[in-house]
This record gives C-alpha cells, sequence and structure tokens, in this order.
C-alpha cells in the first residue's frame, strides 16, 4: 500500500530541526527500499523549510502511522501537524527514476524548479489520470481514504517553470483548496 505523508514545520522550529537531523536520518534510513520520494519543502525564499514530504510503500495504515507518528522530529514537536492519506502511484515510479526534462541531467536531480502541490477533494474525483506532459512529472497520484475506496485529493511532485504553472496541474475547480510549496529531491546529504 502506497501513503503520502506531509510533516508541516511547526513555526520557528529550524533549530530543532537541526539538533535533530541525525535522528531523522537514521530513521529514515531504515525506509530506504520503501521509499517512493522524500524532500523538503520551503518558503518563498527557498532556503527557509516549512515541512517534509514521504510517500512510500508500506504494509498497511498501521505502519504508516508509526511511520509518521514515530519520527524524531515530531516526536520532539518541531512539526504543527501531518497529512497523511493513502496514495497511488499513477506513474508507477520513483523519484530517482525520473528522466527529468530535456536539458536535465539523468535522475532530474538538478535543473528547474520543483514543487509541492496539493489538491484537497471537493465532490467527485478530478484528475484521476497522468497529465499528458509526464516529463515534468516526479510523483502524481490521488489521496485515498483509509480503506483506499474514497478520492480525497490529489498530490504531485512536479519541476515546473513557476507556482502558477505548477497549480495549473490540476484542475482547479474541482477542489477545496490547492497548496504550492517549494520542493526539493530529498536524501541523506552526502
Amino acid at each position: 500500500m502506497e501513503f503520502f505523508c506531509y510533516h508541516r514545520d511547526r513555526p520557528a522550529s529550524l533549530s530543532l530541526r537541526l539538533e535533530l537531523a541525525e535522528e531523522h536520518w537514521s530513521y529514515m534510513d531504515q525506509y530506504a527500499k520503501e521509499m517512493i520520494a522524500r524532500g523538503p519543502t520551503f518558503a518563498d525564499d527557498g532556503e527557509t523549510p516549512t515541512g517534509s514530504v514521504h510517500i512510500l510503500d508500506l504494509p498497511d495504515s498501521a505502519a504508516a502511522r508509526a511511520f509518521a507518528f514515530d519520527e524524531p522530529n515530531y516526536q520532539a514537536g518541531a512539526y504543527r501537524d501531518v497529512l497523511l492519506r493513502r496514495w497511488r502511484n499513477l506513474l508507477g515510479r520513483t523519484m530517482w527514476d525520473f528522466p527529468g526534462t530535456p536539458g536535465d541531467v539523468p535522475g532530474g536531480r538538478t535543473g528547474g524548479n520543483r514543487y509541492l502541490v496539493i489538491g484537497l477533494g471537493a465532490g467527485e474525483p478530478a484528475d484521476l489520470t497522468v497529465p499528458s506532459d509526464r516529463n515534468a512529472l516526479i510523483a502524481y497520484g490521488p489521496l485515498l481514504s483509509d480503506d483506499g475506496t474514497d478520492w480525497l485529493g490529489t498530490a504531485a511532485l512536479l519541476q515546473a517553470p513557476d507556482p502558477d504553472t505548477a497549480r495549473a496541474v490540476l484542475t482547479s475547480d474541482r477542489y477545496a483548496d490547492i497548496e504550492v510549496h517549494n520542493w526539493d529531491f530529498g536524501g541523506r546529504p552526502s
């Protein structure tokens, strides 16, 4: 089962996150094989962390809740809330398989602006098929209820020239709200 997890930072928690960095990386190392995508989100300045995204393939909802709520930054109070939903990987690949857009290096880790787009559903399901510009998508899929039957929204990681272009990956009038966050490829620093 695939799960989307977005930990949102509590204001002024950067020093706590820095203090817990090695504990966070050690914790995430335990889930390396389960990761589909991961990485931090940032404020408009592109430098101040605002959250952390993890998309994983885990055995069940209990394992997903354990992942989300046992995370060291969560346990220490660095995060203000957690969005945890079932998710379906419509691309069938991980972020490490992202081919990148023309001019990008293989793996797509450099070049271009990256975004997390979260659309919270309102009514009938929308955007259940992969958009035509698949090359810009790093991860894409619906947010689902715990049992995987009800559509609650859509989440995407993508490369785009600006936030408005990133937002346009979703059909705007089909969502109660669409969030766009600066995002970057994650993983333990080399």
